[in-house]
């Protein structure tokens, strides 16, 4: 008979398994990614993006030259930051390049409710987009997808547009 087992965390058992298919890298990458502005700052971060991990270099994009040289000289700094966050020496050798990117973090798109349509729209327009929406259990989503619908709906419609025909 067997004794007492010990139970793993979820995250034990996640890392081990990370460990024994070779994803370390891969899924330090994603938390390097995730956590870039609290590593380097802001100022930074904006300018700046980590992109993976090969051969313990990591590679890093910056907008422009300017950001290129400044950061030439915090490479020891960046590389002791990243090292600290990893909880062992995982990187060796910063590579800037220049390239572009769009940031990680924007501004989420504007939230959508009935109050924010900008007319009322009318009672057979509410009435079928809540139709549409009735078999979604969730009432917040229900309600959002609801006033996108009505929203969408509300819309003039575009001019049809006929193709020009070649001659």
């Amino acid at each position: 008979m067997r004794g007492p087992s010990r139970l793993d965390s979820f995250g034990s058992i996640l890392a081990g398994l990370a460990h024994r298919l070779g994803l370390e890298s891969k899924l330090f990458e994603a938390r390097l990614r995730r956590q870039w502005p609290d590593i380097v700052g802001e100022p930074i971060a904006t300018h700046t993006r980590p992109d993976q991990i090969r051969f313990k270099k990591l590679t890093i994009f910056v907008h422009n030259s300017v950001w290129l040289q400044q950061l030439t000289f915090l490479k020891p700094v960046l590389l002791q930051k990243v090292n600290a966050m990893a909880g062992e020496p995982l990187v060796t050798e910063i590579v800037l390049r220049i390239g572009e990117f769009a940031p990680d973090h924007q501004a989420p798109p504007p939230v959508v409710t009935l109050e924010t349509v900008p007319h009322q729209p009318t009672a057979e327009l509410l009435t079928e987009a809540t139709l549409h929406t009735q078999g979604i259990q969730d009432q917040a989503l229900r309600d959002h997808l609801t006033a996108v619908m009505v929203q969408t709906l509300s819309r003039p419609a575009a001019p049809f547009h006929r193709p020009r025909q070649a001659p």
